[in-house]
């Protein structure tokens, strides 16, 4: 479920709940202590007998003593005068909807230019924006949904209807793109598959006006992707390599920026099999490839400007007879061979070729690749910050703007040559895996990555989202479960970057 009727009016109208501000000192925002003037102080009265502080995302519940709403909802405003940043405009959504959705069907928000300190009026589309992606969960497979949750429709009411209107409809169509993440890195292995994940792709994008490209294995057997492929021989369900083109600065001479996902629809480990525990957790393993076609979709729905490839390498990774062993020796597009040290270091096998493929056909000027790479970057940085690495200062500095602006945080890790030399093979060109006792596993598999990047003079970053895909806490714009993340990082990035 996920609430979509938000709009946006100039008047109060008779509804369930209004939703009004108050600062952390206990005082109404200028619109509140409007509205409380016309009904004789019954909000401030509210306040002071409840003790309430509006510390940012506090809430509290009255019932109204008016004919036009029946209840009051106060939140927190935060300290008066404090400079919002636009993650925190949408966290100010997420406890709107907290404190409103066991009350009505239908609220209503007041907010103003005045409420809080910034100089666009567009801010309600935040806070809007917040509200609206909190409110998505993934309830797809419960024969009885959650009854408790009643809220249908949000009016918020804005001093500039028409202006905060223009502005929502973008991010509700960016709002589209990370739904679409959140749901297909929901599904389960038995529903969404190679094969199935590509179709979903050419459903979803080919309509929008994205070139969807499908290569099978008979293709990729033709390209000599055996990295990829040696992944993929163990599993009855065949890989897919998904290229996505669109083409939306045609009369650029710019080259593109490719966004490559790892999409290891389910993670078995292979032959060096996990745990037992945490391992139906595995569905989520092709995340990286989820913020792709996520990506995709909202950039073409929005029509932004640039000239974007995605490339989604979809595989299974499952023990069988015809699985890859550890100890085997494989050779990549490229034509760097690898020593296969653990079939469960299988997501860079597969990037590989995915990262050379992009790089022979449409020659980018920047990479950026996403993928629940290792374990080792959530010991690192746990569930709050996805691992950013790169060769190029100028675009790890343009990532790291846009992950403070979206919320959606990264923190740059070292790549060096001590860790490059460290995944030398003494019997291929590299092993899968670092020699034991180097461990630093995130940035390891970093410097894998970085060996098949062709030329120095491609921007590349490697972010690994392990940490930061999923979420049992309020760190990221959902309840709980899949986060999308990445998918408004990297359309803020575009935005940003290439379409000024």
């Amino acid at each position: 479920m996920v609430i979509r009727d938000i709009y946006f009016l100039e008047n109060i109208q008779k509804t369930g709940s209004l939703v009004v501000g108050v600062y952390e000192d206990g005082t109404l925002t200028p619109s509140a202590a409007k509205l409380d003037k016309n009904l004789n102080g019954e909000i401030s009265k509210k306040v002071k007998k409840l003790a309430f502080k509006g510390k940012l995302s506090n809430s509290e519940a009255f019932a109204a003593e008016n004919e036009t709403f029946h209840k009051i909802i106060l939140v927190g405003f935060g300290e008066q005068g404090k400079k919002f940043s636009n993650f925190e405009f949408e966290q100010l959504g997420a406890a709107i909807l907290k404190a409103s959705q066991c009350q009505d069907s239908e609220i209503s928000v007041l907010l103003s230019q005045d409420d809080i300190n910034v100089v666009s009026n567009s801010f309600p589309t935040l806070v809007a924006f917040g509200l609206m992606l909190k409110s998505w969960n993934f309830d797809k497979y419960k024969s009885k949904k959650d009854e408790k949750n009643k809220l249908k429709r949000v009016n918020f009411v804005v001093t500039d209807v028409e202006t905060t209107q223009a502005a929502f409809n973008e991010l509700k169509k960016l709002s589209d793109g990370i739904f679409l993440t959140r749901e297909v890195v929901s599904e389960p292995a038995n529903v969404i598959y190679p094969e199935s994940l590509a179709n979903t792709a050419m459903d979803e994008l080919k309509a929008l006006g994205v070139d969807v490209q499908i290569l099978t294995k008979k293709d990729m057997t033709e390209l000599d992707m055996g990295a990829l492929l040696g992944v993929a021989q163990g599993s009855v369900n065949e890989p897919r390599l998904v290229v996505l083109h669109w083409d939306g600065n045609q009369n650029s001479n710019e080259k593109p920026i490719a966004v490559v996902g790892k999409g290891v629809t389910f993670d078995s480990g292979g032959i060096s099999i996990k745990p037992d525990e945490g391992m139906y957790e595995m569905r989520y393993d092709m995340a990286g490839a989820g913020v792709v076609l996520g990506l995709l979709k909202a950039a073409a729905l929005n029509k932004l400007p640039v000239n974007l490839v995605g490339i989604m390498a979809l595989v299974e990774n499952m023990p069988s007879g015809s699985a890859q062993r550890p100890g085997d020796i494989v050779k990549s597009m490229s034509g760097q061979t690898i020593e296969i040290m653990s079939t469960d270091a299988e997501g860079r096998l597969i990037l590989a070729d995915a990262l050379w493929y992009v790089q022979e056909k449409y020659q980018p000027s920047t990479i950026i690749d996403l993928a629940t790479l290792t374990g080792a970057i959530v010991v690192a940085l746990g569930h709050e910050f996805a691992g950013l690495f790169s060769n190029n200062d100028t675009l790890a500095n343009q990532i790291k703007a846009s992950a403070e602006e979206t919320g959606e945080k990264v923190w740059r890790m070292p790549l060096s040559k001590h860790f490059d030399e460290s995944i030398n093979s003494d019997i291929a060109d590299m092993m899968n895996l670092s020699k034991p006792g180097t461990r630093a596993g995130g940035t390891t598999a970093a410097q894998f990555l970085k060996r098949f990047i062709k030329d120095s003079d491609t921007q590349w970053a490697h972010i690994d989202i392990a940490g930061v895909e999923t979420t049992k806490d309020d760190l990221f714009m959902c309840s709980h479960g899949v986060t999308g993340f990445g998918v408004h990082l990297l359309y803020d990035f575009l935005k940003k970057t290439r379409c000024k």
